[in-house]
């Protein structure tokens, strides 16, 4: 009869949670679906929920104790979703919520399963929209390295364009835009989570994990560099227009991608052989 009281409360504790932190929910996936790359976030509770679920065997065996230093922490939790529902930052508001998520199961079941469920808990934090504010210096500076060292790449190839910040300015007069798609910033963020769910179940190795998860930068960097020197030639070839605003643009971005996936497996299989778990 206790246990069943007991498991009432927890689901009204976990009911009122979830609608208590339905606006943020929401103001992230209209920012999920508005943004292209940060549409990966109606992904992360999923995968996050397989992480968890993958343990359950490990996780049935573990004491659930309640902690009350996890009503702490909610409360906490609470008072920073408040302040991100008044500035109106989504990022904070979700930030708090995946702080609920921890407080809750340290509240309801113990350390012993706040510790086993690290790692889907913090796999949520994907899920949470960066800041603009951090956001836009970083696309306008990987802009601008992508598109300089783009025009290296073209001028070694015996290809005259010129530079105008973000803009290639063609031998014939016509220009190509370098847009923030093709800065590297989608293939950064949506590669990222990949990359450490990859490193946290496939390595062993705390420095294998770090080196996969770093590669990430040199990827993305890399595939999107690739794809301005290609557009480019395209657009010398077929034009602008077709090069830029037609489906090939599109396939492009996916082979793009597609490419980055491929390179951390590479990286994983490279690691694995040049530095052995002992």
């Amino acid at each position: 009869m206790f246990r069943a009281s007991q498991g009432l409360q927890d689901a009204l504790l976990l009911g009122l949670l979830a609608l208590a932190f339905a606006p943020a929910l929401a103001a992230m996936a209209r920012v999920w679906g508005s943004v292209d790359y940060l549409s990966h976030g109606f992904l992360i509770p999923l995968v996050a929920g397989w992480a968890a679920w993958r343990d359950r065997a490990r996780l049935a065996e573990l004491p659930a104790r309640r902690d009350r230093r996890g009503l702490f922490l909610l409360v906490l939790a609470l008072l920073v979703y408040g302040l991100g529902l008044a500035a109106g930052l989504v990022a904070l508001e979700g930030a708090a919520f995946v702080a609920a998520v921890a407080a809750s199961v340290l509240l309801l079941r113990g350390p012993l399963w706040l510790r086993a469920l690290g790692f889907p808990i913090g796999f949520l934090l994907f899920m949470v929209p960066p800041p603009e504010a951090w956001l836009l210096p970083l696309i306008v500076w990987l802009r601008l390295l992508v598109t300089t060292v783009a025009v290296g790449v073209l001028h070694a190839l015996s290809i005259p364009v010129m530079q105008e910040g973000n803009v290639l300015v063609l031998p014939g007069g016509e220009s190509v835009f370098v847009a923030d798609a093709c800065s590297g910033v989608t293939s950064l963020i949506t590669l990222l989570p990949l990359a450490v769910l990859l490193a946290y179940y496939v390595e062993r190795s705390l420095a294998r994990r770090l080196m996969l998860v770093a590669s990430v930068v040199p990827i993305a960097l890399g595939g999107n560099l690739l794809r301005v020197v290609v557009t480019v030639i395209a657009a010398l070839g077929v034009g602008v227009a077709r090069a830029t605003e037609s489906a090939l643009h599109q396939v492009a971005g996916l082979l793009t991608y597609l490419l980055g996936c491929l390179a951390l497996l590479a990286v994983s299989a490279i690691l694995r052989r040049v530095a052995p778990s002992r």
